[in-house]
């Protein structure tokens, strides 16, 4: 059964007319990781939950890790149908989920029922997060091969920076409606609604470059990508075939590497600095403690842009070099300088969570590198998995480590050295794993032509078999 007013969303619908800005995809894009970006902020619930429903910290927390699970699963198994359905239709389905997930908690809390706020948080409000995450990221890299990483550093700092708006905003309603159910309940029921609202600019908005455009002033020929230079390639790499490359597990293991470092120190920042320096002589307070959350929110969603675009001009190699090795170096210095120096943890840390985001925004940038812009999006999804799998190694080996020392009778920074050793670690292995890295082989790309034809029919991958035929 086809609905007539949804063809609206179809890919052939959202071709851009000729003279269109593709400046207007960027605010498109900006639409959706602003509102679900709003996941980071889900600790202001945790409280008001926990007191009204009765619920431990543990349980408070389940919505949040379900909806990062939910992420990287639905973006690994629904990037080829975002790809072959075109960003529109991705959006819409990323506003549609996440809104009805805001919905459906706002039922749930309002009816004590918090299973209703799992299922509706963290399974549909997850699968807007994945969908949402991937849906402009494609558009983004085919409206600016000439500057990819600028354009989905733009994007994905907005998913860095969703939480700069939604903690307050949230903080302030609770304080309006109230913290019991009703008032968290009418609070969810707002975010659904606005969210939603907020997300459909990006629908309305968001259109694909027309067969064989170029930016002004690229050469002509492979839809004004730049020549090969390096690790560029002219060619593409359908996601079937990309998973079965070791480039693709050597950026997986890149990405999964760097964000485990990173969200090691995000998760448990407050009370790291505050335990860090709790036996000073100026230990840190609650008040501060929460500001350096702040601080590192900004940071992170700031190292989006900025070491994205970077990477326009140093290479992606290269500033994963600084990522990885630089940020082994500074784990080094804070596990050395121990609690010597606030200033000189707090700018480590400034400077590791800029790597984190930077490399969130940087790596659909490094795949469009090797794989070309056919199916990066969907790629993309599929690598996204590495963040699923770092969402929890990050925080276990930071909080089991840091239990054990507590429970062995030590404080301080006694409490998280071994940890930065770890994570000093992880991220010299992640180093190794990005100089491996080399240009995808022949055997892997589409045939001249293909790729384009392939998504145009059914937007399906070519197969292994054919692959490795050639």
């Amino acid at each position: 059964m086809t609905f007539p007013a949804l063809s609206f969303l179809d890919r052939s619908h959202s071709i851009a007319p000729p003279g269109w800005s593709r400046w207007l995809v960027p605010p498109a894009a900006l639409s959706i990781h602003l509102a679900i970006g709003q996941v980071y902020a889900w600790s202001v619930f945790k409280a008001p939950l926990e007191e009204s429903l009765g619920l431990s910290g543990t349980q408070s927390a389940l919505p949040f890790q379900l909806g990062i699970v939910m992420l990287g699963l639905s973006a690994a198994f629904g990037g080829t149908v975002v790809e072959r359905r075109g960003p529109r239709w991705a959006m819409f389905v990323a506003a549609t989920c996440f809104s009805a997930g805001f919905c459906v908690s706002a039922l749930g809390v309002a009816s004590g029922q918090y299973w209703l706020v799992v299922v509706g948080y963290g399974v549909i409000g997850g699968v807007g997060l994945g969908i949402g995450y991937i849906s402009p990221v494609s558009t983004l890299i085919k409206w600016f091969p000439d500057r990819p990483g600028m354009a989905t550093g733009i994007a994905i700092m907005g998913f860095g920076g969703g939480a700069l708006i939604a903690s307050p905003w949230s903080s302030q309603m609770l304080s309006s409606f109230g913290t019991g159910t009703g008032g968290i309940a009418t609070t969810f029921l707002v975010h659904g609604l606005a969210y939603g609202a907020f997300m459909l600019v990006g629908v309305l908005l968001v259109r694909v470059p027309p067969e064989g455009w170029r930016p002004p002033g690229a050469p002509s020929g492979a839809a004004g990508r730049p020549a090969r230079r390096g690790m560029i390639t002219t060619a593409d790499v359908s996601a079937n075939n990309a998973i079965r490359t070791p480039q693709f597990w050597l950026l997986w293991v890149v990405l999964c590497l760097n964000v485990t470092a990173g969200i090691g120190i995000l998760e448990k920042a407050a009370p790291m600095i505050t335990e860090f320096f709790a036996e000073t002589s100026a230990p840190v307070g609650v008040g501060a403690a929460a500001g350096f959350v702040g601080l590192l929110s900004l940071t992170n969603m700031i190292g989006r842009f900025v070491w994205s675009s970077t990477s326009d001009v140093i290479g992606r190699r290269n500033i994963y070099r600084v990522y990885l090795g630089v940020g082994a170096a500074l784990y080094l210095v804070i596990a050395l300088a121990t609690n010597s120096s606030k200033i000189v943890f707090v700018l480590s840390a400034m400077l590791i969570i800029s790597f984190y985001g930077g490399g969130f925004a940087t790596i659909p940038a490094y795949l469009k590198d090797l794989f070309g812009t056919y199916q990066v999006g969907a790629i993309h999804g599929r690598l996204l998995t590495a963040w699923s799998t770092a969402g929890v190694l990050g925080p276990l080996i930071v909080n089991a480590i840091a239990d054990s020392q507590e429970a062995a009778g030590r404080q301080g920074p006694a409490l998280y050295t071994t940890s930065l050793f770890i994570m000093a670690g992880l991220l010299i292995a992640g180093f190794v794993a990005n100089e491996l890295v080399r240009p995808v082989h022949p055997r892997f790309h589409e045939p001249a032509g293909g790729s384009t034809r392939t998504e145009a029919v059914s937007g399906e991958a070519v197969s292994g078999k054919e692959a490795g035929s050639r």
